[in-house]
């Protein structure tokens, strides 16, 4: 059976929100959540972008039982891999052994900030195969040093790890998106995370080694009795999904985001988003992710004034439905 998630938009919605709905998410009965990790909201639109990290330490002390985890940190130009290993094995900590580090080689959008530049496509994949080598050595305790083509790491260690309290390490999901990717996540991953329901990542995925493992997808989802009106909103804040990863990675700022889907109508966004109450519209949004082998999908309710209302609904009639898949 698969299981259903609850995605923390950070960028549609601020830090205690953000903490409301994953409490609320917990009591509809979602079976884990994931938190977006980002420095700009995709459009204007949205609103928001709070520091992922400090909602997680808010979530994993106001919640009891649901599973925490990045979608996703990008480990290599904002944030120094080192540092990403502090953060994980401290949450890990903070939540008693529910968090999960979901990484992937990022977007422009966040990591441009630091004015490091934006490598190109094949770096960052290297980037990022470097960062989770240093934040697996960290991991291990102990004093660890670190030189690599990208990352170098003098004399570190963490001094908090989950071990201290009888915990296992936080697993390491990798985010995909093309052959080169999936061979790190298959060789480096505890599970692989995509965006888009396509068999051909898990399939790449379990050649390089990510057979058993866990697969985790992600679905935008826009919940409303007045169905005009989730479309509408689905297509003021969520055009932007319909650029495709490689368009997305590369935009700058919500402005870009903004010329790049000012000929997306609504009915585009219709057509790849489910919106509305019909549950049958969802189920069947979510199927084509089963069927390509993910275990796990978290859907994002697009709003963040459009929780409440959608927490009902998901543990009243689309919980029940999705977990006859």
């Amino acid at each position: 059976m698969v299981q259903i998630g609850y995605t923390m938009m950070t960028e549609q919605a601020g830090p205690r929100a953000l903490v409301d709905h994953v409490v609320g998410a917990e009591r509809a009965g979602f079976d884990f959540s994931v938190t977006s990790d980002h420095y700009f909201p995709w459009l204007t639109e949205q609103g928001h972008a709070p520091y992922a990290w400090s909602v997680l330490g808010a979530a994993a002390q106001a919640t009891e039982r649901i599973p925490l985890m990045t979608y996703v940190t990008c480990p290599t130009v904002r944030y120094h891999p080192a540092v990403v290993a502090q953060k994980a094995a401290t949450m890990q900590l903070l939540s008693e052994g529910r968090f999960r580090l979901g990484l992937g080689s990022g977007e422009r959008l966040n990591e441009h900030v630091v004015g490091e530049g934006w490598p190109a496509a094949h770096v960052r994949v290297e980037m990022l195969e470097e960062a989770v080598e240093i934040i697996r050595g960290l991991f291990g305790g102990g004093d660890f040093s670190y030189h690599g083509t990208h990352f170098d790491v003098e004399n570190a260690r963490l001094w908090d790890l989950p071990a201290d309290e009888g915990l296992e390490l936080p697993p390491i999901g990798i985010a995909v998106s093309g052959e080169r990717s999936c061979e790190v996540a298959g060789q480096l991953g505890d599970l692989v995370i995509a965006t888009e329901p396509k068999s051909e990542l898990i399939e790449a995925f379990d050649r390089h080694g990510g057979a058993g493992k866990p697969r985790v997808g992600q679905l935008p989802v826009s919940f409303g009795t007045d169905k005009d009106a989730a479309v509408a909103r689905a297509h003021e804040q969520f055009r932007w999904f319909a650029g495709g990863w490689k368009v997305n990675a590369e935009l700058p700022n919500p402005a870009g985001f903004a010329g790049a889907t000012q000929f997306v109508r609504p009915e585009d966004v219709a057509g790849t988003i489910p919106c509305g109450s019909d549950v049958a519209d969802f189920v069947e949004a979510v199927r084509p992710y089963v069927e390509a082998g993910f275990t796990e999908v978290a859907l994002v309710q697009i709003g963040g004034d459009q929780q409440e209302p959608y927490l009902k609904w998901a543990e009243r009639e689309l919980l029940p439905a999705l977990r006859e898949l």
